[in-house]
């Protein structure tokens, strides 16, 4: 299938994007990689009127370490994330890219794209929330600074503003003991159920479970036990959290998918996301 007609308008600068967001309203979208909104536009479920393409907008393209802090522009690749040396705090990231897609989309589909999309699956959905980034907004009244946490409201429904462009994302933290893993049927789908694992944090975050990332608190709390020293280290401490994991979510039933074994996968991904992460 084609997508409906459009009309297309490219970006030079940040400010430019913005204003043509305001001034077109809701019958525009942002588009960068593309890897999410043209399929949708093929298949007719994304009808803008308007695209607005942001990808010459260099300011966008940078990686740079501010102290313990990283920032990662929205127009960073994928692959620019996987090949580059973030150091042993941030090697959770470019890990996790391996999940994304295939080569081809992960050269061409972006950080803030995928934010922005806001698959509850996604990779950078659950890394946001995995290590509390901020997603840093533009729009006509400036900059604002969005916890994850907070961004994420629903399938595909973001805290974005219509007139708001992703700018940057913001990891205030490093992670050295991190680590994302996912199962889906065939190697480059989407996932069935994702989880993620910061056990200094300590931090559990599943995706395909509910319609946003999901913390999981009563996973956590026995990953906390070790942290003060009142608990069990090792394989012990691992299936305790990835049961306490799988007992605390409620997924539904789906083609394919069901919940029982949502909740299997969930017990199985976790306590491999634990034992990944206790390795490093």
């Amino acid at each position: 299938m084609k997508p409906a007609a459009f009309t297309y308008h490219r970006a030079r600068t940040i400010a430019g994007a913005v204003g043509l967001l305001a001034e077109l309203g809701d019958d525009a979208k942002v588009i960068a990689g593309g890897q999410s909104l043209v399929a949708m536009m093929n298949f007719r479920l994304a009808r803008p009127e308007h695209l607005i393409d942001i990808g010459r907008i260099t300011e966008l393209g940078a990686i740079r370490h501010d102290g313990d802090t990283l920032r990662i522009g929205a127009l960073v690749t994928h692959h620019a994330v996987e090949t580059a040396d973030l150091g042993p705090g941030f090697r959770v990231l470019s890990d996790a890219m391996r999940w994304v897609g295939h080569l081809p989309i992960r050269t061409r589909g972006t950080v803030g794209g995928s934010l922005a999309h806001a698959d509850a699956t996604a990779e950078w959905c659950l890394l946001a929330m995995l290590l509390d980034a901020q997603i840093v907004a533009e729009g006509p009244g400036g900059r604002r600074s969005i916890p994850a946490g907070e961004f994420f409201q629903g399938v595909f429904t973001t805290a974005l503003e219509p007139d708001e462009l992703i700018v940057e994302v913001v990891f205030p933290r490093p992670a050295p003991r991190a680590a994302l893993t996912e199962y889906a049927e065939r190697r480059g789908d989407f996932a069935i159920v994702a989880a993620a694992v910061d056990l200094d944090a300590p931090r559990v975050v599943l995706g395909g479970v509910a319609p946003v990332p999901l913390r999981v608190p009563a996973a956590e709390a026995v990953l906390a036990d070790v942290v003060s020293g009142s608990g069990r280290p090792g394989d012990v401490l691992h299936s305790r959290a990835a049961a306490a994991a799988a007992e605390a979510i409620d997924p539904r039933d789906e083609p394919g998918a069901s919940a029982h074994y949502r909740r299997a996968l969930t017990r199985t991904l976790v306590a491999r996301a634990c034992e990944e992460a206790g390795s490093r």
